[in-house]
C-alpha cells in the first residue's frame, strides 16, 4: 500500500458570523486559511460541510412566538381548541413552538407516544414501561399514567416533560390536557382540528387522522410556511417550523431556506483559487443514535438541505472482509492484496443485491457525510462550523 491514511475529518473555525455577513467568503477564506497553516493539501472531491445553523444566522432567518401564534390562528380561524399528537420532548427543539401554538388557541388536548416519542427521548425507561404491565396500545390519562410510572424525569435533562409542557401552556394562559397514547386518532374524541407535531412520520400520521374523520390536520411543516399575514416575516416554505431551534425564550431559528446558491459559490471559489473541484454541502443534526440515551439524533427533517451535485447518491463498495474471508481465503501478503485491488477496481458500477457489497452502508451520500460533520463540530463550544472532509471516495486500491 502507498496510502496509509484513510478518512480525515478536520473541524475548520470560522470568526463569529451575524446576520448579512459573507458566509460564502468566511468560508473559503477559513478553509484555506486552514489547510495553509495545518499544511494540508487540497484534493478534487474533499468535502465542505457547513452546519445549518450558520447558514440560517447569517440569512437572519429567525421567527417569533408571536409569529407562530398568528399563523396558527389564521389557519385554525374560529376554533379555539386543538389537538396536539406526537411532539418529541425537547425544551430546545419544542418549548417555544408549544408557546407558539399556546398562545394561539384556549385548549390543548396533547396527546404523547410513550414510552418514548419518535426519535428516542423517553417519558419512561423501556424496563419500567414493560416491567408495568401498561400495553403499548393502551390509552391512559393523566393520573392513569402517574399511577403507574410515578414521577417521570428524564435522564440527561432532569425534567419531567409532562410537567414542563403543561407550564408551557398555563404561562401562555392556555389549557392543556394531557393523553397518553401511540395510536393519534385517540385526539378526535377531544377535538377535530389537529396540529401533527412529529418530524418523520408526519405525513402517515396525517393519512390517519384524516381517515379517521379530522376536520383539519396541520403540520409542522405547514406552520411558518409563509410569511405572517400583513407581515415581512420569515418562513421555510418547504420545512415550516420543522428543524427549529430555540434562540432565546420567545425567538426561534428555521431549518435555512436557502443554500444551493451557497454551496455552489463556495464550490466555485475554490476551483477559482485553488483549482481544485470540491463538494459542498449543508448539514443538520446527524442521523445516528445514542446507545445510553437511545435517542436518535435526527431532529431535523433532513441530514442535509443542500449539497453539490456530486453528493447525489450512495456508496458503491466491495466488502474487504468478504473476499479476504472466502474467495481468496488461501491467498496472504502482496497476492492477497493485489487480488483485493483487482476485486475493487474491476467492481460492478451498481452493487445492488451483490453478495460483495454485503453489510456495507447502503445509505444515502449526505447523510453518512452529515452524520460525520455533525460529529465532528459537535454542538456546544468547539467553534468549527465548517468541516473539512478529505479521502472520503479513496479507497484501498488508490496509490
Amino acid at each position: 500500500m502507498s496510502k496509509y491514511v484513510g478518512v480525515k475529518s478536520t473541524g475548520i473555525k470560522l470568526p463569529i458570523l451575524k446576520e448579512g455577513d459573507n458566509l460564502a467568503e468566511a468560508v473559503v477564506k477559513s478553509v484555506l486559511k486552514a489547510v495553509k497553516r495545518e499544511h494540508l493539501k487540497l484534493n478534487d472531491r474533499d468535502i465542505i460541510a457547513i452546519t445549518e445553523s450558520i447558514v440560517a444566522r447569517t440569512s437572519g432567518d429567525y421567527i417569533t412566538v408571536t409569529d407562530i401564534a398568528e399563523d396558527i390562528k389564521a389557519k385554525i380561524g374560529a376554533n379555539k381548541t386543538v389537538g396536539l399528537v406526537f411532539p418529541i420532548l425537547s425544551r430546545n427543539r419544542f418549548s417555544n413552538i408549544l408557546k407558539g401554538i399556546a398562545q394561539g388557541v384556549n385548549k390543548i388536548y396533547l396527546v404523547l407516544s410513550f414510552p418514548s416519542d419518535e426519535v428516542g427521548n423517553h417519558l419512561v425507561s423501556d424496563r419500567d414501561f414493560y416491567s408495568s404491565g401498561v400495553s403499548p396500545t393502551s390509552v391512559l390519562t393523566e393520573k392513569q399514567f402517574r399511577a403507574a410510572f410515578g414521577e417521570t424525569k428524564h435522564e440527561f435533562t432532569g425534567v419531567d416533560y409532562v410537567e414542563y409542557y403543561k407550564e408551557i401552556a398555563a404561562s401562555r394562559d392556555c389549557k392543556l390536557e394531557v393523553i397518553f397514547s401511540n395510536d393519534p386518532t385517540v385526539v378526535l374524541k377531544y377535538a377535530k382540528t389537529v396540529i401533527a407535531g412529529d418530524i418523520h412520520t408526519r405525513f402517515l400520521t396525517k393519512a390517519r387522522l384524516m381517515e379517521a374523520g379530522a376536520n383539519k390536520v396541520i403540520l409542522l411543516s405547514d406552520i411558518c410556511s409563509a410569511p405572517v399575514e400583513g407581515k415581512d416575516t420569515k418562513y421555510n416554505s418547504q420545512y415550516g417550523l420543522l428543524g427549529t431551534n430555540k434562540v432565546t425564550d420567545l425567538s426561534l431559528k428555521l431549518f435555512p431556506e436557502h443554500g444551493n446558491e451557497l454551496v455552489k459559490a463556495v464550490q466555485d471559489a475554490i476551483l477559482e483559487k485553488t483549482g481544485k473541484y470540491v463538494e459542498v454541502m449543508v448539514y443538520g443534526d446527524g442521523a445516528f443514535k445514542d446507545p445510553q440515551g437511545k435517542i436518535w439524533e435526527l431532529a431535523d427533517p433532513v441530514v442535509s438541505p443542500f449539497y453539490t451535485s456530486g453528493l447525489n447518491g450512495t456508496p458503491n463498495e466491495i466488502k474487504l472482509k468478504y473476499f479476504a474471508d472466502n474467495k481468496y481465503r488461501h491467498l496472504k501478503g502482496k497476492e492477497l492484496e493485489k487480488a483485493i485491488k483487482e476485486e475493487i477496481n474491476n467492481k460492478s458500477k451498481d452493487l445492488k443485491g451483490d453478495m460483495a457489497s454485503e453489510g456495507t452502508t447502503p445509505r444515502k451520500l449526505t447523510d453518512l457525510l452529515g452524520s460525520l460533520a455533525d460529529l465532528t463540530s459537535g454542538s456546544g463550544d468547539r467553534g468549527t462550523p465548517v468541516v473539512l472532509i478529505q479521502n472520503y471516495f479513496n479507497n484501498y486500491s488508490d496509490k
